[in-house]
């Protein structure tokens, strides 16, 4: 319980304490005209004030990540509280922080374009492509599973829902932001929010005991903590896919102060409620054996909601488990378009040139939908730890070029690069190599990247055009 308590006010102290520093150290400036501010089209560049821009941003960057990743990590005890909070302080909020403001300063660009100035030419179009694809699976998941859950609530055939999914999320992708997005968004983020808070008065309320701190490794089978813990828990530590959502509220702040509240808040803001899923999960199961035979992630959810809040609480679960993987799935696609239109310098104003880049998205995605790509979807937590730490090495880089403490960025760009090399060597979808090549190959690879990137980005910054520089 104490354990619990301290992660939840040291996240908290993180944003209000290491945030500043964060902010301090990029160099947010009020006096600079945001894009939403010189570049507003009523689409994209839309205004929004800084609480809904806040809750916005949180739902988009959370969905399920929070919930479904922490009760996943859950596996592992309260090991698992550490990451958390010291991913979301030091690596996540920091994330997206950079993934949100160098959005701004580069007049709302989606991350392969920003991954392109500071990282060259070969890495923006690599990125173009990662990050698209990427972006698709997620939309398509986000079709089919809450289709699946909506055919068992109400017996409409799965196809039906499919449907009424897709036009959903064609027009949350081509209407401006602040028509249905920035309507329906603050309401789920807030029903997200009142969701965590009531099952963790639950949990204290009905007596269970939330397990302290230790680092034994409590996972049923095994499984190792690193590097399987730090690609379990994505949302709710650290997770590429924000990089790909942040330069939409990058399009609509006034003011590069509200920076911090909106993208390292947000993010912060996630770990609260990863923290309260994981210790839901471990207190009210009692172990991690019985945590492992209670069934899915969604089963979990649903049981610990309908038993701690009643039918409140399965209400709130089926907006979990329907709802929120939907607002993901509609700024996935949403993303996708943009990062498209940056790629091609295809102007979005007109409603038609929208659709030129929406339909056939779409048509990709219903494809998608009658495909079991399970096995695919397998590689999609490590490539999500990959592009967040591709836009590490791209914020170190920003930060060097402008002689700036680096180390904010570069020490968790070079830990997840650790992470995520270590695990495509041996996990079960990887290569499937013995730890002790894996390791080792895992800890020196981010070492050599470590040391390239200090040496490649130094020299860069005396190559860059001024302007630019001024620019970034």
């Amino acid at each position: 319980m104490i354990s619990f308590l301290l992660s939840v006010i040291a996240l908290i102290l993180g944003y209000a304490f290491y945030g500043k520093v964060v902010e301090k150290i990029f160099g947010a400036d009020n006096n600079k005209p945001t894009p939403a501010v010189s570049m507003a089209d009523g689409v994209d560049f839309v205004t929004i004030d800084t609480k809904k821009a806040f809750l916005i941003q949180f739902l988009n960057i959370a969905g399920l990540g929070p919930i479904f990743g922490a009760v996943a990590g859950a596996y592992w005890g309260p090991s698992a509280f550490l990451w958390i909070v010291l991913g979301s302080i030091f690596a996540g909020a920091t994330h997206d922080y950079f993934a949100g403001m160098l959005s701004v300063r580069h007049n709302g660009q989606t991350f392969a374009e920003i991954v392109g100035h500071y990282l060259g030419t070969s890495a923006k179009n690599a990125m173009r492509i990662f990050s698209v694809v990427l972006l698709i699976l997620v939309g398509v998941v986000f079709v089919n599973g809450p289709a699946g859950l909506l055919e068992n609530l109400t017996g409409i055939p799965r196809l039906a829902w499919v449907g009424v999914i897709i036009v959903y999320y064609l027009l949350a992708t081509v209407l401006p932001i602040d028509k249905i997005i920035g309507r329906i968004y603050p309401i789920f983020g807030a029903a997200l929010l009142i969701m965590g808070v009531g099952i963790i008065v639950g949990i204290f309320a009905k007596g269970y005991t939330i397990p302290e701190i230790q680092f034994n490794n409590l996972h049923p089978t095994g499984k190792a903590i690193f590097p399987y813990l730090f690609i379990t828990i994505a949302c709710g530590a650290i997770s590429g896919f924000h990089a790909t959502q942040s330069p939409i509220m990058a399009r609509c702040i006034s003011d590069e102060k509200q920076g911090r509240s909106i993208f390292y808040g947000a993010m912060i803001t996630e770990g609260i409620i990863a923290l309260i899923w994981a210790a839901a999960a471990m207190a009210f199961f009692g172990s991690t054996a019985t945590l492992a035979e209670a069934g899915a992630a969604a089963v979990v959810v649903n049981t610990i909601s309908v038993s701690l809040l009643g039918t409140f609480g399965g209400a709130l679960a089926i907006i979990g488990v329907v709802a929120c993987p939907i607002t993901s799935g509609d700024t996935a696609f949403r993303s996708a378009r943009l990062a498209i239109a940056d790629a091609l310098k295809f102007n979005q104003l007109k409603l038609s040139n929208r659709f030129i880049i929406a339909v056939p998205l779409f048509a990709i995605g219903i494809a998608l939908c009658f495909i079991d790509f399970a096995i695919i979807w397998r590689y999609f937590a490590w490539a999500n730890q990959t592009l967040a730490m591709v836009m590490l090495w791209a914020a170190e880089s920003f930060l060097i070029q402008n002689k700036k403490f680096h180390y904010i960025c570069s020490l968790p760009a070079a830990f997840m690069t650790a992470v995520t090399v270590t695990y495509i060597l041996i996990a079960p979808e990887g290569l499937k190599l013995p730890t002790n090549i894996g390791y080792p190959v895992g800890i020196i690879t981010a070492v050599l990247a470590f040391a390239f990137f200090l040496y490649k980005a130094s020299k860069y910054t005396f190559k860059i055009d001024v302007g630019e520089a001024e620019a970034a």
